[in-house]
């Protein structure tokens, strides 16, 4: 588990820091291009746009891995007993149905049946949509580790309970 645990943290790592690095080097050239050279690049504002969007969808599955995402949790923090432990249940339960239909099944339909390519650099749009059933796998990923550290967690403080 450690093992998936490193090669996941390892992959989102290269991914976000290859998309940041792109987003660097893709505004240094369209300032450079635009004030030294006089001559504005056409593509680095789509460019840009699409890594943003990379970006910022494997950043929120890196912030579901790390469990640092934006959440409410009014209610979850003064739950307590049994009503906390169904409440987180079903919290867990609505994210895992919301990640797995609207980013890996919808994210995964709307890859294959894109036609379009992008005006300026004409890539097709399935590899701008393909970042959302890949983040949606992440965030899965990253929950089923999540349940199964709490789980030895839980199992190993009830063998020292019992010793």
């Amino acid at each position: 588990m450690k093992k998936l645990d490193r090669i996941l943290d390892t992959g989102m790592h290269i991914l976000m820091a290859v998309a940041m690095l792109s987003l660097v080097v893709g505004g240094t050239w369209q300032i450079f291009t635009r004030w030294i050279l006089r001559d504005p690049s056409t593509f680095t504002e789509e460019f840009m746009r699409y890594m943003l969007i990379w970006s910022s969808m494997i950043g929120a599955a890196y912030c579901f891995y790390k469990d640092q995402h934006l959440n409410l949790d009014l209610v979850k923090r003064r739950a307590k007993g049994v009503f906390g432990f169904i409440l987180n249940i079903f919290i867990e339960a609505s994210i895992l149905f919301f990640v797995v239909y609207v980013f890996i099944y919808g994210g995964g339909r709307m890859m294959l049946n894109s036609t379009n390519y992008s005006p300026v650099m004409h890539i097709s749009f399935k590899a701008l949509y393909f970042i959302l059933p890949l983040s949606g796998v992440f965030i899965v990923l990253a929950r089923i580790l999540k349940y199964i550290q709490m789980f030895m967690d839980s199992k190993n403080n009830k063998n020292k309970e019992v010793a």
